[in-house]
């Protein structure tokens, strides 16, 4: 059945959004009233995270292929990877900064007086041990695939990007002897995405079982006791998307309210499975129906999961710096500077390794050797819950940069993007035009 007209016969409930948040709350109350068995629930939130993470792969392939290979201009892939990544470069920046600066104010660790010889450095050590094999050589290299083929078995986002560059561009200088693969990966790209269509049946599901898992794991003592540095950085995040992405998306004429609107289902899912992998193939649909060019979309959005991680630069700086307040070390202007110069290498790895923003952190704090390593086990028991607010930031924060490189590139259809998430005066402009 089309979702359109299920949605139209069933109303609210038809949708997605709200069939999560059924599910949500479901696997609250569980884990909370019964914690043993909603912990048990956490394989249903890993096989719905896992039959998404399968498509992953041959989505981003075909959108990025047919996307290149249907440009007349192999000029305009170099100018969209580039104005990518100075959009990138500048709004992660920006985020640091403003992280750094929110912690320094309300200082969210202040009086904890913890002692890091007393923490079990053991609950981490797995974290630690991956965070000292990352070394930005390695993360380069990494980025090319061992073959052709593991590029995609093995699931790495960057090297399925990378290989498919690659092909878009040789499909592109065949000429019309790539004509009948092109039509072939055109029909190809539809119909991963029905099956993509497909799984996110199975979404109310899979946010069911890792929020029961979640919240029957750590509970809310975990809440309780540092509800401060949760409080602060949620605030944050809503600072940051309110008034950075609120100006970026006015500059580039789009509604923030109805980006936030538009991409509803994505955040819901997002919130119960602390993963923004589990919208990719769906945001990169969504954001060409909102009018921005397949070829940008195809390598913005990809690439935006390791480089425009804004979410996750504010947790790092957050938590780094809280982590010094609670166990009393002092930090001077310059090591806040040079925690904000080795973020922004480090930060850059966050979507390429197990546990990811965890991971970075361990390997940020071991870099600068100023705040004691050992002090992460402080945040183990609620990385999942600050994990909302980061994956929340990089949801939009990837919509809004997909829109940015498309209005810089004119590569934006006008009345589309006035018809779903423009601004009133861009609707307004397409009227009087039409």
């Amino acid at each position: 059945m089309n979702p359109a007209s299920e949605t139209r016969r069933f109303g609210v409930f038809g949708q997605l959004w709200f069939q999560v948040l059924v599910g949500t709350a479901a696997g609250i109350a569980l884990g909370h009233f019964l914690p043993t068995t909603g912990a048990a629930m956490k394989p249903l939130g890993d096989a719905f995270i896992a039959l998404i993470r399968m498509m992953i792969g041959p989505v981003i392939f075909c959108t990025v292929v047919h996307g290149i290979a249907g440009m007349n201009d192999m000029k305009s892939v170099g100018r969209i990877a580039l104005k990518s990544i100075v959009y990138f470069e500048a709004i992660t920046i920006l985020a640091l900064f403003v992280a750094l600066v929110a912690v320094d104010l309300w200082k969210p660790g202040a009086g904890m007086n913890i002692n890091p010889a007393n923490l079990d450095a053991k609950s981490v050590a797995t974290y630690l041990h991956t965070a000292q094999e990352q070394t930005v050589s390695g993360y380069l290299l990494h980025i090319i695939p061992k073959t052709y083929a593991s590029a995609f078995t093995d699931g790495e986002v960057l090297q399925v990007l990378f290989t498919s560059v690659l092909f878009g561009i040789a499909l592109a200088a065949m000429g019309e002897r790539g004509k009948p693969v092109f039509s072939l990966i055109e029909s190809l790209s539809g119909a991963f995405f029905k099956i993509v269509g497909y799984v996110m049946y199975f979404a109310p599901i899979g946010a069911f079982g890792a929020i029961a898992f979640t919240v029957g794991k750590f509970g809310s003592a975990s809440l309780l006791s540092l509800g401060e540095l949760i409080g602060e950085f949620f605030i944050v995040c809503a600072l940051f998307t309110a008034v950075v992405f609120g100006l970026v998306s006015r500059l580039v004429g789009v509604s923030l309210w109805r980006l936030l609107v538009y991409i509803r289902d994505e955040i819901v899912v997002v919130a119960a499975t602390t993963s923004t992998e589990t919208v990719l193939p769906r945001v990169m649909q969504k954001m060409r129906d909102a009018g921005c060019k397949e070829s940008v979309v195809g390598f913005v959005v990809p690439a935006g999961y390791s480089f425009n991680l804004d979410g996750t630069c504010l947790y790092l700086v957050t938590v780094a710096v809280f982590l010094a307040q609670a166990t009393n070390t002092h930090l001077t202007l310059w090591h806040e500077l040079a925690l904000i110069a080795v973020l922004l290498l480090t930060s850059k790895g966050a979507a390429g390794v197990a546990g990811a923003a965890f991971v970075v952190l361990a390997a940020t704090l071991s870099a600068t050797g100023t705040i004691p390593v050992a002090s992460i086990a402080l945040i183990l028991g609620i990385h999942r819950i600050l994990a909302e607010g980061l994956t929340f930031v990089n949801l939009v924060g990837n919509c809004l940069a997909a829109v940015v490189v498309a209005r810089w590139e004119g590569a934006v259809d006008d009345r589309r993007l006035a018809e779903t998430i423009g601004t009133a005066a861009l609707r307004r402009r397409h009227l009087a035009v039409a």
